[in-house]
């Protein structure tokens, strides 16, 4: 596995979630036995917790666009090696039912196996997530 491999497949990922392709297609770089995880208060949100499997990702991206409205989403570095790749960054977004935002950094992390993602966490301040969910 290369690191341009990895650097490119995030990029693609976070350019196609960004710009409104269906999420069936943005997860086709997942494998179909995807460990996905999302810590955070349980009930929050509906991705918050451990997911499995391709359907897990394409669950959260329907979810994340039908419960919420981005207002930022500032990459300030991918990092890569062989087997990760890592995005930094912060967000605003805005809660549909709550009108609330969130405004929180964030790190995504996308765990590579025979070129397809493994693994993916994202970490955020799930106390403002939780509270913006009430």
């Amino acid at each position: 596995m290369s690191v341009q491999h990895n650097l490119s497949t995030v990029q693609t990922f976070l350019e196609g979630l960004g710009g409104g392709r269906p999420p069936e297609a943005l997860a086709t770089v997942f494998a179909p036995d995807l460990s996905l995880e999302i810590p955070g208060q349980s009930g929050a949100f509906p991705w918050v917790g451990r997911g499995a499997g391709r359907e897990a990702m394409i669950a959260f991206i329907h979810d994340l666009r039908d419960l919420t409205e981005p207002l930022a989403f500032d990459v300030e570095d991918i990092l890569a090696n062989e087997g990760r790749a890592v995005v930094v960054g912060a967000l605003r977004t805005r809660v549909k039912r709550t009108g609330k935002v969130i405004v929180s950094p964030f790190v995504l992390i996308f765990g590579f196996t025979d070129q397809l993602v493994s693994r993916f966490q994202m970490l955020e301040d799930s106390h403002a997530v939780a509270e913006a969910a009430r």
